[in-house]
């Protein structure tokens, strides 16, 4: 029983240096896999115990670990959708083929580091067949509430290249000084016209056009003045007609001191604000509150305009797309717009290295490594997201051939004891060394 016994513990011993040499075969041909997760085997001994005239051998047991809550060094590369999860998290990847299932069911697996460009028919994917995943946008940019716990909400993240977007305006802002000499009895009453541009809901550029036509009285000084306001687009039909009244008084002189409005919405003193109706839909137009002299103003005998602002922009072409720490993408176009399309979440396991390895460096959740939980990135456990990056290999080849020679060593020792126990149970035997050799 004990020559039987330890003929099994060398032959457990050369199975579970096998199994560590396996795993060193493995880090070492993954060296310079970006994401890799070194792999570890961990031997735990097999005792069977004493018996009365003697000990039998148990053995020893091989089980091997992923480091997955290693991580490797940040690189940096020159593709702006080559990204890393910086820190704790993981973010979502689905299988290339997955996008042609009728169903619309995409599973999801975990990466913290990819290399994503834009495929023909505009999805995110590497070279490996995996699609980047995340929440989409509405069209004004806003993330929708999607559960945390669930991978629904989750879509490949595909981009338009030929998307044209333009933004319409909706706000805009004039302030401008109008000359008080025109108020005045005897003035010429010289209208002061201001033309500005505007975006319709296509994209297309309008005009407004504000006109500050003074009232000049029989005597002294009316500081009045009606502001008419039409719209291009709606074949120069007035859109709305404000009379402004200033104040002259120490102090506060110039300012606005009262607007009645003719038509269009009411002036909102608290805000500086109206409103009027253009073709494409209502406009909001400030041109400053009571008393301000950030606003519209009666000072001296020029006109000067000090301040034409407003949102919107026509249409451009896509220039590039960028993921950012936070894990928005967003899409720049020629116009100016910057757009968030979608929304990179960050997905959070209690037990990190329970996690199912599969091919390409992805992973899936299991009951061994607990329920996740999808993060905004740079939130609660979560690191941030580090585009034109990569994440290096965690393993270190001085490290592994230092094994690799210590487990050769084991390897042979426990081949020697097989030899021994071999020629023992021969020389017990009897049996010629030629039949055990």
């Amino acid at each position: 029983m004990t020559i039987s016994s330890s003929l099994n513990a060398g032959v457990l011993g050369l199975s579970a240096n096998a199994t560590r040499l396996a795993t060193i075969s493995d880090n070492i041909a993954n060296s310079q896999t970006y994401g890799y997760k070194r792999i570890e085997a961990d031997f735990h001994s097999m005792v069977i115990g004493d018996r009365a005239g003697g000990y039998t051998a148990g053995g020893v047991r091989a089980t091997t670990t992923r480091l997955i809550d290693q991580r490797g060094s940040v690189i940096a590369t020159a593709n702006a959708t080559d990204i890393a999860v910086r820190g704790r998290g993981m973010f979502p990847v689905t299988t290339e083929v997955s996008l042609d299932n009728p169903g619309g069911n995409n599973p999801m697996m975990l990466q913290t580091t990819g290399s994503f460009r834009v495929d023909d028919q505009g999805y995110l994917k590497s070279n490996s067949g995996l699609v980047l995943m995340g929440w989409q946008a509405n069209p004004d940019g806003t993330i929708p509430a999607y559960p945390r716990d669930s991978p629904n909400g989750l879509t490949p993240v595909q981009i338009n290249t030929n998307q044209y977007p333009g933004e319409p305006t909706t706000e805009m802002r004039l302030f401008a000084n109008l000359p008080a000499t025109e108020t005045e009895a005897g003035a010429n009453g010289n209208i002061q016209p201001v033309l500005i541009e505007y975006f319709d809901n296509l994209g297309k550029p309008e005009t407004l056009s504000v006109v500050f036509t003074p009232t000049v009285p029989g005597v002294g000084a009316s500081n009045e003045w009606t502001m008419t306001i039409s719209d291009s687009a709606s074949d120069d039909a007035v859109v709305g007609e404000y009379r402004l009244t200033f104040d002259d008084t120490r102090g506060s002189g110039g300012t606005l001191l009262d607007v009645q409005t003719i038509s269009g919405d009411a002036y909102d003193p608290a805000t500086g604000r109206m409103g009027f109706d253009v073709a494409g839909g209502p406009i909001s137009f400030e041109i400053g509150p009571y008393g301000s002299t950030q606003g519209m103003t009666q000072l001296s005998d020029s006109f000067a305009q000090v301040t034409v602002n407003k949102n919107g922009s026509q249409v451009g072409a896509l220039t590039g797309i960028d993921i950012d720490p936070n894990g928005y993408v967003r899409a720049s176009f020629d116009n100016g717009i910057n757009r968030v399309l979608y929304q990179i979440p960050l997905a959070d396991v209690p037990n990190v290295n329970g996690l199912q390895a599969l091919d390409q460096q992805a992973y899936r959740v299991t009951p061994e490594s607990g329920a996740f939980f999808f993060w905004n990135a740079g939130d609660g456990p979560t690191g941030d997201v580090v585009n034109f990056a990569r994440e290096e290999s965690t393993v270190d080849i001085a490290g592994e051939l230092t094994e690799l020679i210590q487990t050769q060593r084991a390897y042979s020792s426990n081949a020697k004891v097989i030899q021994t126990v071999a020629l023992s149970f021969a020389e017990d035997t009897a049996l010629p060394v030629e039949i055990i050799s």
